[in-house]
């Protein structure tokens, strides 16, 4: 690979996990940085951070442990990014391949507890997970062909696809404070 194609990658990368960070950390904390501009468009300027009482995200209300649950998944699938992307810049296709599929691809659901969670999700917010699981899924065959090819391009695009999916769910979504009882 040239050295400014590696760049280029090295770039790419820096710029996912920088996304998903920011798009995380505005969906998990509760001292007003919760704005999203109302545009859950990808590459959409988020604008300034706003209160809790100015966000234009949908609320959802979880039974508390199940949310402290679905947050623990969240900073999960976050490190599974950064794992993905060290992956690949290290030239490990397969190992990135295999932490996509085994910690955020379909095959994960179960791992996740997807069923019980689901059942308080907004039919919106379900699409948004089933669309980054599936999205995880696709990356995990791109990059096993990435090991094939030694080509970073579509795994890294892949990636940027696979990270949209939680730029749009956070900018969408966030996880109220106030707590339902917990489904029968």
């Amino acid at each position: 690979m040239h050295l400014a194609s590696t760049f280029a990658a090295v770039a790419l990368v820096v710029l996912s996990a920088t996304l998903v960070s920011s798009s995380l950390s505005c969906a998990q904390h509760s001292h007003g940085a919760a704005g999203h501009g109302g545009d859950a468009a990808v590459g959409a300027n988020p604008g300034p951070a706003r209160g809790p009482a100015d966000d234009p995200r949908t609320a959802v209300a979880f039974p508390a442990e199940m949310r402290e649950h679905t947050l623990a998944n969240m900073r999960d699938h976050l490190l599974a990014l950064q794992e993905i992307q060290s992956a690949l810049a290290g030239g490990r296709f397969d190992a990135a391949a295999d932490v996509a599929e085994r910690r955020l691809g379909m095959t994960s659901l179960a791992l996740h507890g997807a069923h019980e969670v689901a059942r308080f999700m907004p039919p919106g917010m379900q699409d948004a997970g089933t669309a980054m699981h599936r999205s995880a899924s696709r990356f995990s065959v791109v990059a096993r062909d990435g090991a094939a090819t030694g080509e970073l391009g579509p795994p890294l695009s892949a990636l940027a696809e696979l990270t949209a999916t939680c730029v749009a769910c956070h900018a969408g979504f966030r996880l109220s404070r106030a707590s339902v009882p917990p489904a029968a």
